[in-house]
């Protein structure tokens, strides 16, 4: 009975019980972030072959003017919350999806997650139209084929030079495994980013235009969503400004936006 008591006791001090809280936010940051780059890959999956068919691979039912609501909602959804989720009050929303103590340090993690739910929503809730605008055979389709294959190349690029750690979500949980403050070190002067401020922007517009077969759907998709990602980076600049103040302002001076042969802000 000494013997239980002690043990009793020992377990009930607090550094047994930090103890194991830690084992508790190790495990749960592990799990959350092996989830959640399971889902990044699917939706990457998902997202290339929908672009790829002129996203015919929908399955959505919707008919008619239904139809047309129902992808209206679809193409909104991801640039809205995206660029919410980046702001002061989606920070401090996907800091409190998780557990209090880990939400911050887990807020890259779940701002992943969030993304690539909504890519999977839209490519798999889609809704065809059936109508096809181009679909080229022989030489021509090999053609963009090559394109569409070299954008994603492009594409894959720009996020690692922006930190693929950061862009995948490792980021966030592996700062929690390790029991380390989160650090999203410097904005990125780097490959791509010497040439252009924003390529993962560019890298996106460029795999919505190149697919080998255009739809109805996908030049709609297309045209809104590069929309964003012209658009879009002014929201992530005005957040560096606060961030690196003169410093990056003196890096747009010497960057072009998102074409080379630009020089101005």
């Amino acid at each position: 009975m000494k013997n239980t008591k002690t043990t009793r006791a020992e377990s009930d001090r607090p550094e047994a019980k930090s103890a194991r809280s830690i084992q508790r936010g190790t495990l749960y940051a592990v799990v959350f972030g092996l989830l959640t780059h399971a889902v990044f890959a699917v939706s990457v999956l998902v997202m290339v072959f929908g672009l790829y068919s002129g996203l015919r691979s929908g399955h959505g039912h919707l008919h008619g003017w239904w139809a047309a609501l129902g992808n209206a909602l679809l193409i909104a959804q991801f640039p809205l919350v995206h660029s919410f989720l980046l702001s002061k009050r989606g920070r401090t929303l996907l800091a409190r999806l998780a557990p209090r103590d880990m939400g911050a340090n887990l807020a890259p993690t779940t701002y992943v997650l969030a993304a690539s739910l909504q890519l999977l929503a839209t490519f798999e809730l889609w809704s065809p139209s059936g109508i096809t605008l181009f679909d080229p055979a022989g030489g021509v389709r090999w053609l963009f084929l090559a394109l569409f294959v070299a954008s994603w190349i492009f594409l894959i690029k720009a996020l690692t030079d922006s930190g693929l750690a950061l862009q995948t979500g490792y980021l966030g949980w592996s700062s929690v495994a390790r029991g380390k403050r989160l650090d999203y070190g410097d904005f990125p002067q780097h490959g791509l980013f010497k040439l252009i401020r924003h390529p993962v922007y560019l890298g996106f517009a460029l795999v919505l235009w190149t697919a080998p077969i255009h739809t109805l759907d996908g030049v709609v998709l297309a045209a809104l969503w590069t929309v964003y990602c012209v658009a879009g980076p002014l929201l992530k600049e005005s957040r560096f400004h606060a961030w690196y103040g003169e410093r990056y302002a003196r890096y747009q001076d010497a960057v072009p936006y998102m074409l080379p042969w630009r020089k101005s802000r």
